[in-house]
């Protein structure tokens, strides 16, 4: 019986919640509201931010990431301006955290809650290699896969709304929230599928374009990375294309970016 009501309640919910995504024009179906992911996402950001070494606002490394995303959320709200889809950041109020760890890793929670590791910063060694890896997050906030990663979970779960798994299980709730977004994981971007992985570098790559970055620069970022795998993949490529056929799509995708930007 609850599994019927389930089904009956993730069909009502079906034909508002269909949406498709920027660039790829996927439709994707998201089940949760994108407020209560937001207002979720701000207390687990200011958890995440209380235990962390974040460097200081005025800390060079710091300064960078911030001037690198103020450049891509502009050219990204421009874009979502010029192509109607102002709703994709409904909402959000980008924030930028540096973060003193050696681990290679970026992540960007709904609500544009942006946090970097100094691990990566070794490897985007120039600003266009930092946009690669930034503009990348941001499209996985601005494409909300991680909405579709909990609705995914709550299916499985067989539990229709996030309010009904809050009410039966506030900690059961946080960890699929951290699952969903990879915060548990060593990596931020672990979690996604490959479907995502793939949709938000193309995304990635025309709001660097957009932000006068330069998108064939991620052909080196991702060169380094799969270098720094030293022929074992990293955690951070254990679930996405393979180097080869993620250095391919961008190569081909390169030519097409123009014709994006109004």
């Amino acid at each position: 019986m609850r599994k019927i009501l389930v089904f009956t309640l993730i069909l009502a919910f079906a034909v508002q919640s269909c949406t498709r995504v920027p660039i790829t024009n996927r439709k994707q179906l998201n089940l949760l509201p994108e407020s209560e992911l937001i207002a979720m996402a701000k207390a687990n950001y200011e958890e995440f931010l209380s235990t962390a070494q974040v460097l200081p606002d005025t800390d060079p490394r710091a300064i960078r990431v911030k001037r690198v995303g103020d450049n891509l959320v502009a050219a990204v709200e421009k874009f979502l301006k010029d192509n109607h889809q102002e709703k994709r950041t409904k909402g959000f109020a980008w924030e930028f955290k540096t973060v003193l760890d050696p681990t290679v890793n970026a992540w960007c929670m709904p609500g544009g809650k942006v946090c970097v590791y100094t691990g990566i910063l070794d490897l985007a060694t120039d600003d266009d290699l930092l946009a690669v890896i930034m503009g990348h997050e941001l499209a996985h906030a601005v494409a909300r896969h991680g909405n579709e990663r909990m609705s995914q979970q709550l299916s499985i779960q067989g539990i229709g709304s996030l309010a009904g798994l809050n009410g039966q299980n506030p900690d059961q709730t946080k960890n699929i929230f951290k699952q969903s977004y990879g915060i548990a994981s060593t990596l931020g971007v672990l979690r996604f599928s490959r479907r995502h992985e793939t949709e938000s570098d193309k995304m990635g790559l025309v709001f660097m374009y957009a932000a006068g970055y330069k998108p064939e620069k991620a052909v080196e970022f991702w060169e380094k990375m799969a270098e720094l795998g030293g022929g074992t993949p990293l955690e951070i490529l254990s679930t996405h294309p393979s180097d080869e056929t993620r250095i391919q799509d961008i190569k081909e995708f390169l030519p097409e970016i123009p014709k994006y930007i109004r």
